[in-house]
């Protein structure tokens, strides 16, 4: 078996996309991207919930701020590379698509799926973050601007 780890960072990149990823679309840019793969299941998805912390001003002590829904799974490929997945909310199959997406990041199959699955989330992604800014921006006050009254 070919060593393809990947490091940890790239890792944890494709992990928090899927993680963030709309209900269903990973599991949709999977079966566009070809017939998925035959595996084992190492931990069938269950859902649970974890608890969410912040920090007041972004770095202020940390405070527990809520639970999150999360499913989680594990699986092995035919080959013997592991995925995993935690994703939020309730949906069995898109922790099923997300473990396999991990997986397969670790094979040979990972600039397929780099471009076909992972490309397209980071796209999507980002125009997220840019309406949710474009949102914010909106609502911007610029105090230098305004007259103080003192002519």
């Amino acid at each position: 078996m070919k060593d393809h780890s990947p490091d940890i960072p790239q890792r944890r990149s494709w992990m928090g996309l899927l993680a963030q990823a709309e209900t269903g679309r990973v599991a949709d840019l999977l079966d566009q991207s070809g017939p998925r793969p035959e595996f084992q299941w190492l931990r069938r998805p269950e859902t649970g919930s974890v608890m969410v912390q912040g920090r007041a001003g972004g770095t202020g002590a940390p405070f527990n701020l809520g639970e999150m829904t999360v499913t989680r799974c594990a699986l092995t490929l035919d080959c013997g590379t592991i995925g995993h997945a935690y994703i939020q909310g309730r949906t069995k199959a898109d922790a099923e698509a997300a473990a396999l997406v991990d997986a397969l990041m670790q094979t040979d199959q990972a600039a397929d799926i780099q471009t076909s699955v992972l490309d397209p989330l980071h796209a999507e992604a980002d125009q997220r973050r840019a309406a949710r800014a474009a949102r914010a921006a909106a609502t911007k006050v610029d105090f230098f601007t305004l007259v103080r009254g003192e002519d």
